[in-house]
């Protein structure tokens, strides 16, 4: 998904940038010969000042405009939409979706930028899907103005949902689906991909500092609430989709939060599985990717630099 901005020509991979309010991740992943991603680089930045001045700090110390850079998103900035495609061109399709969703939008469909992914395959009989990525153009005009300030290229804005489908991709069996779940503070994340592509997400209001600040009964409840949102959302998906085959559901683990694999494991008929990086990836420059709360903590950011160098995806 080239996700508001194409993807440039820059010969050094992708550097992954995520903007929290305290700090910044950065990462970048090697693909190496026997096609094994390898993170090469991963490190949080505290911020000293405001966005701009942190990013042209760390533009000069890691030499940021040798790189393909691209950004991540929050859920909160925009709205990821699925809907029937119309019936236009290929040129044509994202001034088409535009006015489709318009009475979806909160701001005027002129105002708002437009990316649109296929959901391929539906099946015979069914109408093609895609989805619709719109985000206010007063966010992304600013976002972009910030990065060029800070003289950092920024070449692809991106989003959870397609830099998750990137992780599920690593853990997917042949000719199997996979579904990845996902908690941070922006709350869960649920995925659905088959053959590296994405078919469905759901998010799951409940944060991981909610769980992790949860009494016992009360985390007993949001694991309860949790269970019933994962086991509609299979329910559907093998309605849409039954001609994909759900090899099993992998679930990041949430730092403080013990027994939620469990938990789930128990009350769903899918297999589980725990996320764990160094089953599908290696990272011997980056130790501290073997504890699973660092991982949970920047599985986006590495997502985005999973992005594929040739096509900007």
């Amino acid at each position: 998904m080239k996700a508001f901005l194409p993807g440039g020509q820059n010969s050094k991979g992708w550097m992954a940038i995520s903007l929290y309010p305290e700090r910044i991740d950065i990462a970048r992943v090697k693909r190496n010969g026997d096609g094994r991603p390898e993170v090469a680089m991963l490190d949080s930045y505290r911020k000293e000042g405001g966005d701009k001045e942190s990013l042209a700090r760390l533009r000069k110390s890691l030499r940021l405009g040798n790189h393909r850079c691209a950004t991540l998103l929050r859920p909160a900035e925009y709205q990821m939409l699925q809907i029937e495609a119309p019936a236009v061109p290929p040129d044509e399709i994202r001034e088409a979706v535009r006015w489709r969703i318009k009475d979806m939008l909160d701001y005027p469909p002129t105002a708002a930028t437009i990316d649109v992914l296929n959901v391929p395959g539906e099946g015979a009989g069914k109408s093609r899907q895609v989805f619709v990525v719109a985000a206010n153009n007063a966010l992304i005009g600013p976002r972009m103005q910030m990065f060029e300030d800070a003289k950092v290229p920024l070449e692809a804005i991106d989003i959870q949902e397609t830099a998750q489908r990137n992780i599920a991709a690593l853990y997917e069996v042949e000719n199997r689906g996979l579904a990845l779940l996902s908690f941070d503070e922006n709350g869960g994340l649920l995925t659905f991909t088959f053959k590296g592509e994405l078919y469905l997400a759901r998010r799951i209001e409940i944060t991981a500092s909610q769980m992790a600040e949860a009494d016992g009964e009360r985390r007993r409840q949001l694991f309860e609430r949790i269970g019933l949102e994962l086991q509609r959302s299979l329910d559907h998906f093998d309605r849409q989709f039954s001609f994909i085959p759900l090899a099993k559901l992998v679930v990041a683990p949430v730092a403080e939060v013990p027994g939620l694999i469990e938990y789930l494991g128990g009350n769903l008929y899918v297999p589980m599985e725990s996320l764990d990086l160094a089953r599908v990836m290696d990272f011997p420059a980056v130790p501290e990717l073997r504890n699973a709360a660092r991982q949970a903590q920047c599985l986006h950011t590495i997502g985005i630099a999973l992005r594929d160098e040739g096509a900007g995806q």
